[in-house]
């Protein structure tokens, strides 16, 4: 018999729903195993699946380049494989536990790449994130193996991994991937970093995190801020709110800047210069002003004579001591003036005498200042921080030593009785690296400084250059003696640069100590390749 058309077509239109229904089901249970949210997502973007991927077909994957990767710095060491090497496709995620400690990592490389994310299944194509405390490659270090169509990236600690992170999204920046070889790449100095002096010219929050995000991409791990000096104190404070500046940065503003700072493996260290380069905080105080026999104040420096002086700078020191979780905290301690008067004690005999009734009646003002720092690096220790002070805080002979439990920030010969920096290292002081001749940016250039230039830096500087244009010796010099250093911004003359001018002029001298405190070997691309480069891969 029979059957009428209509029941026909309504049984094969049945069937097909049923099949199409069926397959639906099936793609959505493999989706469901193996998909990734994309970049982008509302919260952590993660698969949950533990169940091996499938490979994307290998010639559907593109190719990557030949020879080492594109990086600022380079890397110290590529040995290049044959085979196809690794391009970003449009399969390509970023493997790492969305709930372990490199998920903030990844989900960074996920977003630049444009790439998925998953916990796990590596297949080809993809970037996967390693951290092995077994791992060779030092603490800062990495390794990244291109192989079979995919990246590893391995490191012994979260910087580490990193910073593998950052040759990989400036390579494929520059030339689109990665070949195929093992890089191995570690810094030469563990200290890396930029100086800024927000006490003379203010520089709003999100100035300083852009700075932040320049530096990461450099791979440099310290940021200084000298946010007290004459012209201003520039972050807020409790236990002595009067000496703070009416344009500053907010403690919830500093807060945003160190956790940015974290994430990015940067260290903030505040610095509280003192005795001298207080006249924000002597103006609400200037009782506490140091004068001379005539009467006469000192501009910036403070009565070190005077218990109520140590007091409000102990106070200030502890408060930013818990405000910045790091391991530094900068004392100062340079330009005092009452050590640099042709007769220190003739010309400050309320100093000289309190010095001998301290020390002995052999003491002098030096002593005095010496006792002085001494005195705040200790409550610096006490609040678990390691100080730094500048060279010039550190007074030769006399009856008081400085304490051999700090580290010095070399940067001039220019202070009165000079010392050359092989006395401090023959001392058993670290030295951190700013030289003024080369690594000190002034706004305005005053008394004969002049702007830093990168190729300067890139074709002469080295960290073992503390001074002037030569090298310490060899048993002084690497990183045991000189652990880094740093280029310095400071702001002398506020107004002679905006903003936007100094990030400007920092970019290349930045990126050139940036390479030389990777690795200070005689670079391999001439300046103008460096250059292009750096125009290409770090972000403005």
């Amino acid at each position: 018999m029979q059957r009428a058309p209509w029941r026909i077509f309504a049984l094969a239109a049945a069937v097909l729903v049923i099949t199409v229904a069926a397959v639906v089901a099936v793609v959505q249970r493999t989706d469901d195993a193996t998909v990734t949210e994309r970049p982008g997502a509302a919260g952590r973007q993660a698969a949950t699946s533990h169940l091996p991927a499938t490979d994307p077909a290998p010639s559907a994957l593109p190719t990557g380049p030949s020879g080492a990767p594109s990086a600022i710095p380079s890397v110290r060491s590529f040995d290049e494989a044959s085979g196809p090497g690794w391009a970003p496709a449009d399969s390509t995620r970023v493997i790492a536990d969305p709930e372990g400690p490199l998920a903030d990592e990844a989900d960074r490389l996920a977003r630049e790449l444009d790439a998925g994310r998953a916990a796990d299944g590596t297949r080809a194509g993809d970037v996967e994130l390693v951290l092995d405390p077994d791992a060779d490659t030092g603490a800062e270090g990495y390794s990244l193996v291109t192989r079979d169509r995919r990246v590893t990236v391995t490191g012994s600690t979260e910087a580490g991994v990193f910073y593998g992170t950052r040759t990989v999204r400036q390579s494929v920046a520059d030339r689109g991937g990665l070949a195929n070889g093992t890089v191995e790449d570690r810094p030469d100095r563990p200290q890396r970093g930029l100086m800024l002096d927000i006490a003379r010219k203010h520089f709003p929050a999100d100035w300083i995190e852009d700075r932040l995000r320049e530096m990461a991409e450099l791979k440099l791990n310290q940021l200084q801020l000298h946010f007290s000096d004459d012209q201003g104190f520039r972050v807020a404070s409790e236990s002595h709110p009067e000496v703070v500046s009416d344009t500053h940065l907010s403690k919830d503003e500093v807060r945003g800047i160190i956790d940015l700072a974290e994430s990015l493996h940067i260290t903030v260290i505040p610095e509280i210069d003192s005795p001298g380069h207080l006249g924000a905080v002597l103006a609400a105080h200037p009782d506490l002003q140091l004068t001379r026999a005539d009467g006469s104040p000192v501009d910036g420096a403070i009565d070190i004579a005077d218990p109520a002086a140590a007091d409000i700078v102990d106070d200030l020191i502890r408060e930013y001591a818990d405000l910045f979780p790091g391991r530094w905290l900068h004392l100062g301690g340079d330009e005092y003036a009452a050590v640099t008067a042709e007769d220190p004690e003739a010309a400050h005999p309320g100093l000289a005498e309190a010095a001998r009734d301290a020390h002995g009646e052999d003491a002098g003002v030096r002593d005095l200042a010496t006792a002085w720092l001494n005195d705040r690096a200790e409550t610096a220790r006490e609040a678990g921080k390691v100080p730094q002070v500048w060279n010039d805080g550190m007074h030769r002979g006399g009856v008081v030593a400085p304490d051999q439990d700090r580290q010095v920030t070399y940067w001039t010969g220019r202070e009165l009785g000079a010392r050359e920096p092989e006395e401090y290292l023959e001392g058993g002081w670290q030295l951190v690296n700013l030289n003024s001749e080369y690594l000190y940016y002034v706004l305005g250039e005053p008394n004969e400084f002049t702007y830093p230039t990168g190729e300067r830096i890139y074709r002469e500087w080295t960290p073992d250059v503390l001074r002037g244009d030569r090298p310490v010796p060899g048993d002084l010099a690497g990183a045991r003696h000189v652990p880094g250093g740093r280029l310095a911004v400071w702001c002398d003359l506020a107004d002679a640069q905006t903003p936007e001018q100094v990030a400007d002029g920092i970019r290349l001298p930045l990126a050139a100590v940036a390479q030389k405190l990777w690795n200070p070997d005689e670079p391999g691309a001439s300046w103008e390749e460096f250059t292009r480069l750096a125009q290409r891969v770090a972000p403005a």
